[in-house]
């Protein structure tokens, strides 16, 4: 008899839902700060990386896809490095306030929204199609469109070592991974 699966190993559909929402109206990205806030007050509150073991739905959609596409080689050391991890996280961060700051940039007047998603930081993608005619500022557009692209760009990134390396090669440098693991080890020294 095959082993019932928990509510929680399914949250691979939330990530593919997530991704392809998007593409049809990119205020959905909004959710995305779902998996944004939810590692950061579980590592907070509980110390541990429960989020990255058990609830990623982005882990969980890569270890499927990987079943069926990585070459499953083994993840370069250097990648498990801290200056590769830390770097990544600080890069990563760096993208993350250039969003908050475009987006203020459309909040205060100074800027018009610019209906593009930024693949890998660099290549720019119309994307007005996905454009929402809701009623709603230009600024919670613009947030829209750039967390989206850090999102898409995440997963691409996910997905190409996950191709190259084992699937849940993502996980070793995920930005929220090294966020909780920094969060975790400081909580673990003050006890």
């Amino acid at each position: 008899m095959a082993k019932k699966k928990n509510w929680y190993e399914y949250l691979w559909v939330v990530s593919s839902v997530y991704l392809i929402l998007g593409f049809f109206n990119i205020l959905f990205a909004w959710l995305g700060l779902i998996c944004f806030f939810i590692p950061l007050i579980m590592s907070f509150s509980g110390g541990k990386k429960g989020y990255c073991n058990r609830y990623c739905g982005r882990g969980q959609l890569f270890s499927i896809l990987g079943k069926r596409f990585s070459l499953n080689r083994p993840i370069p050391k250097w990648i498990y490095s801290k200056w590769f991890r830390y770097g990544f996280l600080t890069f990563f961060m760096v993208m993350f306030f250039n969003m908050i700051f475009s987006t203020y940039l459309v909040f205060s007047g100074e800027r018009n929204l610019k209906e593009i998603v930024t693949l890998l930081w660099s290549f720019s993608l119309p994307w007005a199609f996905a454009s929402s005619s809701a009623p709603v500022a230009d600024w919670v557009k613009q947030f829209a469109f750039g967390f989206y692209s850090i999102m898409l760009t995440s997963t691409l990134l996910g997905f190409i070592t996950m191709i190259l390396f084992r699937p849940r090669t993502w996980c070793v440098y995920c930005p929220m991974g090294t966020m909780t693991q920094l969060i975790c080890k400081a909580k673990y020294k003050e006890e």
